[in-house]
């Protein structure tokens, strides 16, 4: 029996581990929850919304860690097929410029906004799941952190802005990712009427 006959995977599970170790010192946002909860319940929603290619969820699984710790796309690319390297790479944005300073909000959104718009339909699937889980939370959050919105380094209207954007790029009408991007816009539109005034 080869190992595609089992519904365990070895991609999945060696995904899920290099993620745990590298994100091990991780929190999520304002939060003591072991940030692995994120791409973790990224790789679900995945899964929930009838995409389970092993190299999919793998890459979803994957998808800050080059970003947000020390490893690199090609200490990666060591262990994952080409096809998980080419769907983190597309999803990792660049946070600092050359000389290693940090890029602004705004740059950093519109150029992954770009790099999204012109990937593969398997990386914007993870896109929308990963901007789904996050709207998610922040919904979740509302409920007992008013002050969610401090959280961010934009002021709501530009969260709002860019998340619309994002759903826009990473959908293009594409019905394999229908359903991924109608929750997302019903999270981000049941956000904006928790806007406070004064922001």
């Amino acid at each position: 029996m080869t190992n595609d006959q089992f519904l365990f995977s070895p991609l999945v599970e060696r995904a899920m581990r290099v993620a745990a170790r590298c994100h091990r010192e991780q929190t999520r946002k304002a939060s003591d929850l072991p940030y692995l909860t994120h791409p973790a319940s990224v790789a679900m929603l995945l899964t929930k919304s009838g995409i389970t290619d092993d190299e999919i969820l793998a890459a979803a699984l994957l998808h800050d860690v080059v970003e947000d710790t020390d490893c690199s796309l090609a200490a990666l690319a060591a262990d994952f097929p080409p096809q998980v390297i080419e769907f983190v790479a597309a999803l990792t944005e660049t946070k600092r410029d050359e000389s290693g300073q940090k890029r602004s909000w705004q740059d950093r959104k519109t150029e992954h906004l770009k790099h999204i718009a012109a990937a593969s339909w398997e990386a914007r699937a993870i896109t929308l799941a990963d901007k789904l889980h996050n709207l998610g939370t922040m919904v979740f959050d509302l409920e007992t952190d008013p002050g969610l919105w401090s959280r961010f380094n934009a002021p709501p209207d530009r969260i709002l802005w860019y998340h619309r954007e994002m759903i826009a790029a990473a959908f293009q009408e594409d019905v394999r990712l229908a359903v991924l991007a109608e929750e997302c816009t019903k999270l981000v539109e049941h956000l904006a009427t928790r806007v406070p005034v004064n922001t």
